[in-house]
This record gives C-alpha cells, structure tokens and sequence, in this order.
C-alpha cells in the first residue's frame, strides 16, 4: 500500500505534495505578568509526516532552528520539547535521524527587562513523509506584561526612610527629563525626515540605505504605457507547452490503445451517429475538466507568488531532479509505476452504476488514472513551468492545453469514424516512444539539478559538465534509434524504419552541434536549460554581456559616480527565461553595446543563498514581520515592496534617485521591443538632466 501511495503522489507531488502545510503552529503565553513567561510553540505534524528535531546531526535533513528578537526582555536557555524525539537510521543519508511525530510543544523562557515586553520569533526546518520533504515555517510576535515591582518596605523608624524618598523623587525626575528629550528628538527627527511607503532595510555596517532607493515606486510606474500583450504571451506560451505536452501523452502506450477502444464503445452503445457524437464530445469536455480543475486547485491553493517561490527553491529543485530520475528509469523499464487496481476499479464500479453523462465523466476520471505512469511527469513538468511564470491563472491554462490535446482524438475519431483505419495499431513502436521520453526526462532532470547547484554554489555542474552530460544523453538517444541498444522492454530491432532513421539523425546531430559548447559557443537553442556562461571554466567567447554589480546599492553608488542610469535585472539561478533573454537578446550586437557603455548593469538573483552580514528585519505591507537572512531573500523583498512583482525575469531602469524611466520590462524575446525600452530609459534619462 505504501508503495500504491508513493505513486500516486508523484502525480501532483512536483508542485502540491512538496508545497502542502506538513506543520502547523500554534503559540501561548505561559505566565504572563510574572517575573518568568515562557513562550510555548506546538507544532501540528499532519499524519504521515515527521518533523526533523533541533538535534538532528549534520549530513542528515536539516534541524529544527528558533530565532528570537527580544525587545524589553532576553532569552533564559533554550527551547525545551514536551517530549524525546524518534530516532532511526536513515539508509539514505547513512545517519542516525531525529524527528518528532503527531505533536510537540517547545518551550522557551525568557526574562522581562521592561514593563512591556515582547518576542518576534521565527521557526525554520523540515519535514518529510514517504513522498518527499517540505520546508517548516513559522513567525508570530508575542507580546507581554512585567509584574509591578514590589516596593521597598521601610520600618518607620528607619532614619533613612527620607533620605531614600528624595532619592526616588531624583531618579524619577531625571527620567522624567530624559524622557521628554527622548520625545522632542524623535518628533523633530519624523518632522524632518522624507516620507516612504515601505520599510527600509539596514545594509552591511548598520547605516540605512538612501531612503528614495527603496522607495515604491509603482504608482509611478503605472505612468509609463506597459506592454499590453505581454501577458498574453506568456499565457499563449504555456497553452501551448500544455497542447504539445497532450499530444505527446497520446503517442504513449497508456493513452494509445484506448482510443479506439472507447470510440468503439461509444459507437457500439448508441445507435445513432449523432448520439455517438455527442456522447464522445461529452467524453473529451470530461477529460479538459478534470485536467483544468487540477490546474484550477493548484492555482487557487498556492497563488502565483508561491508557485514562483517554490520554482525557484533550491529542495523543491532537487525533489524535483530526483522524481525526473526516477521517472526516466521507469520509461526506461526498470520498472512498472502503477496506481492501486482498487482505485480503477472503483471507477468502473462508478461508470457501471450511473448512466448518461455522469458515466461517462467517471469513465473520462478513469483514463486519467489509468494513464497516470505516462501523463505525470508531463503534467508535473508543465505544471513547473507554468509556476515559473508567475501568472495566476497559468496553471489551469496550461492544463487546458494539455487535456485539449488529449481529448480531440476521442471526439474526432466518434465524428469520422473511418479515420480510426488509417491509426497506426497498438505495438512495440509505442515502448519506443516512451523510452524516449526516458531520455529526454533524464536531460530535463540535469537542469533541476543545476538550479539548486548554481543556488548554493556547489559547482559541480558547471557549464561544460552540464554540455558534456546532455552530449552523452542525445547521442546515446541517437544510437538507440538506430537500434544499437536496447531496454528490457524493447522488441528486437531487425530493420530501421525511415522515421526512426530520421529522429536518430536528429538526435545525433544535436549532439554534434552541442559541442563547440565545450569551449564557450553561446548554444542559443538551449540557453535556457544549460547554466551561464560564467559559470565555464574555459571559453573562447566573448560577446557575453555580465553585469558590473551584483549588489542594488553599490549599482546606485556607481550611478551617481558615472552618470549613468541603473538598469536592475531581477533574476535567478532558476529562471529559464533569464537565461533565454541573455542569450538570444543580451548578445544582440547593439544591445550589448548599449548595456556596456549606456548603463550601470546590476544582475540581482533572487534565489542566492548567501547569508547576510546580519539578519535584516522587515515589516510586510499585512504587518507580518520577517527576517531577511540571504541575499536572495534582500532582492526579493526590494523588487516585491518597491515594484510590486515577484517573478523573473524583470527589468527597470532607475535614475541615480531610484525613480523609473521606463516601464518595466519581462520575459519577451522580441529584440526591437527591448531596444525601444532601453532607447525610452536613456532618453528620459538625458531629459531629466536638461
């Protein structure tokens, strides 16, 4: 049965297994105006799941970690659980693991300095069942009260009792002085300071930044005209990534043969044609709606921002390289993945016990389970790619794309059923198709990999390792079409079929053409897959255009100085269509020039993991206080709170103040347009110094 469940979550598990709410937390006061609170953290661990404890060793998943910001009080030890964690050795990664299971509450003392008193506490680790692991959040402010101090009891005798009276009259007047100072300072310090909309973070050394640099700033980027279509584009890009992807899931053999199969069994059971016609047309709006309604729940459930977050996170990438590796071997026949027979049958039971069109939709849920080993790692890649987009709505339109191509058949063949003669028949061709498929799930698996290598800076899967290993899968693709190697589940191969022939040039002249890559040779067709091009150890290429500064106030420092205005691009290690834009726009002969003499260059990556000098605090525009602690989390907060986006890649072009001269600009290969917006920055940029 465990193996039946592991199975199934492979289907939605790329983007909702890994993204659902594994621990939630609740927290209380304990104590509250006495001299000892404790704060009290219950983590809820959803069944099936563990939660890795603060103790876990290192070379395991990663511990359970509390941070506490402390104001009018400070932390007494550390945080203390209910109970002792489970702990087992994990084949894995050879350790002995500790995690808790059900519930557990941590309890952390502290003790108050101040009247009132409060804790921002965060919580960060990890969670795993048998389907893959999560990442464990949570933040909440607690707020509290000191007890009144008691007062000092003097005996009347005591000859001192005046003398400590007119001391505590002192000290109580002289704070009432500084008090009043402290009060004078700070209105005339918010009369004269320059109002702004968000929160401005502390760079390295403590001293805040320019406060116009961080700044908002959409309002005034609503002024400038946006590019209506753009939107559009990216939706009709990943309609048609879905379509594709549907039409590939027919040629497999888990859709293949049941097309004839069920337009028979629509033409058998209605004696019309045009009761057969409109029982197939049934069938096919059945299949887009379960497959939308996937792509509807994901999008409703997560929302843009989170599915680009998730995109772009360096376990989420592994997780993900790791289900594209397994589902290559299954292709491959290693092995079988298969859903439990009682899940089919109870469809069957479903669609044998209603009638009209409430039976067909169950038989259209049953071809989406039956179909389950060749249509998830399709469904589960588009639905990535749709994320990556960072539209709402994406998701459900690439779904709509996909269960598009997937139903036509059904309703075209029911409508002329004499085209079913010419279908090629069920056979060995169809095992073919999915080793194939294996070959190119392996290729794609190397670019997750290469999104949590570039994140963390491992690097050891630079550039031409990256190059090399796709050489090697597409011309062992090639020699496997020509019949030189074969799988388990292959029929032996006694002649080559022209087809066949033809996708084996193919594939073997791709390799070809891949390795100048080796020594540099931009490879436009694949630079969105492979890493850049700095991260190559050796290149003989030099039209590639690398930003001046990796830094957003160092960029402006360098505005200032140079008189130039600041062209921000917001990217990331895991943004495929950044890497699109710098190969097939940035290496544009005139706007390389231009970037290199016109502008100050500064490349953010949103997903950088290097720690910050100092943990920043931030205020998010609900209140909800958070911790920048990477790079990447500084560059998110500032294209999030001082543009109002979150998805890469984005561009703007800001004045030595921070304010845009030109409207934002995002993913659209379309060199001409990107001109004209560099052309519209400099221009407004040389009007506002006239």
């Amino acid at each position: 049965m465990k193996k039946y469940l592991f199975v199934l979550s492979l289907l939605i598990l790329p983007i909702i297994g890994l993204a659902q709410n594994a621990v939630t937390w609740s927290y209380k006061i304990v104590g509250d105006k006495t001299d000892s609170p404790s704060l009290q953290m219950t983590a809820t661990i959803s069944s099936g799941f563990h939660m890795y404890a603060v103790e876990n060793p290192s070379g395991g998943a990663n511990p359970l970690t509390f941070y506490f910001d402390c104001t009018g009080c400070k932390t007494v030890g550390k945080p203390k659980a209910n109970k002792s964690y489970t702990k087992e050795f994990d084949d894995t990664f050879e350790v002995d693991q500790f995690f808790y299971s059900g519930s557990v509450t941590f309890t952390q003392k502290i003790q108050p300095t101040d009247k009132n008193w409060s804790v921002n506490a965060e919580i960060k680790g990890q969670a795993c069942n048998e389907m893959g692991c999560v990442r464990v959040d949570g933040a909440h402010t607690f707020k509290g009260e000191a007890p009144e101090p008691k007062k000092e009891e003097v005996a009347k005798d005591d000859p001192k009792k005046e003398e400590l009276k007119e001391e505590a009259k002192e000290e109580k007047k002289e704070e009432r002085i500084e008090g009043a100072e402290a009060l004078t300072q700070m209105t005339d310090s918010l009369q004269n300071a320059e109002p702004f909309m968000t929160p401005v973070p502390k760079i390295s050394g403590g001293v805040n930044a320019h406060e116009s640099w961080w700044e908002n700033v959409e309002a005034e980027m609503r002024v400038f005209s946006e590019d209506p279509h753009q939107q559009g584009r990216s939706l009709l890009y990943i309609f048609i990534a879905g379509f594709i992807g549907g039409l590939i899931a027919l040629v497999t053999p888990c859709v293949w043969p049941m097309i004839p199969m069920t337009v028979s069994f629509f033409l058998k059971q209605n004696k019309s044609k045009k009761k057969s016609i409109s029982t197939a047309a049934v069938y096919g709006l059945s299949i887009i709606v379960i497959y939308v309604a996937l792509g509807i729940i994901v999008t409703v459930l997560f929302g843009a921002s989170a599915l680009n977050e998730l995109a772009t996170s360096a376990g989420f990438n592994i997780a993900f390289f790791v289900l594209l590796v397994i589902f290559a071997v299954s292709f491959m026949g290693g092995f079988e993945l298969t859903l439990p027979s009682s899940w089919t049958n109870k469809m069957d039971s479903k669609v044998d016990a209603t009638s009209g069109y409430v039976s067909i939709f169950f038989m259209a849920f049953t071809l989406a389970l039956v179909s389950f080993s060749c249509t998830g790692p399709i469904i589960g890649t588009l639905l990535v790619e749709a994320a990556a987009t960072s539209n709402f709505i994406s998701p459900a339109v690439g779904m709509f794309g996909f269960a598009l191509a997937l139903a036509l058949p059904f309703s075209l063949f029911a409508m002329f059923p004499t085209l079913l003669k010419s279908v090629p028949k069920s056979g060995g061709w169809m095992n073919t198709v999915k080793v194939v498929l294996g070959f190119l799930e392996l290729a794609l698996a190397l670019k997750f990999l290469s999104v949590a290598d570039l994140a963390y800076g491992w690097r050891i899967l630079d550039r031409e390792v990256f190059v090399a290993l796709w050489i090697v899968i597409f011309a062992l693709l090639g020699i496997y079409l020509l019949g030189k190697i074969t799988f388990p589940h292959d029929d032996k191969v006694e002649k080559v079929g022209i087809f066949r022939f033809m996708l084996a040039v193919i594939s073997l002249s791709f390799a070809v053409y891949m390795l100048p890559g080796l020594w540099g040779a931009p490879l436009k067709s694949i630079s969105a897959f492979t890493p850049p091009l700095s991260t190559q150890d050796f290149s003989l290429y030099e039209g590639d255009v690398t930003a001046k500064v990796d830094d957003f106030e160092e960029g402006m420092k360098l505005s200032q100085q140079l008189g130039k205005p600041v062209l921000i691009d917001f990217s990331g290690y895991g943004c495929v269509n950044c890497r699109k834009m710098e190969a097939a726009v940035w290496t544009d002969p005139d706007i390389k020039k231009s970037l290199d003499e016109d502008f100050v260059l500064v490349t953010l990556m949103v997903d950088e993991k290097k720690e910050l000098p100092e943990p920043i605090k931030i205020t998010e525009k609900d209140g909800t206080i958070r911790t920048l602690r990477t790079y990447g989390d500084k560059w998110s907060y500032l294209q999030r709170s001082k543009f109002g986006a979150n998805a890469q890649p984005y561009y703007v072009i800001l004045d030595e103040n921070g304010k845009p001269l030109a409207p934002s600009y995002a993913y659209n290969e379309d060199i001409p347009a990107y001109k004209r917006f560099l052309n519209t920055g400099i221009e407004n940029y040389k009007k506002s110094k006239e």
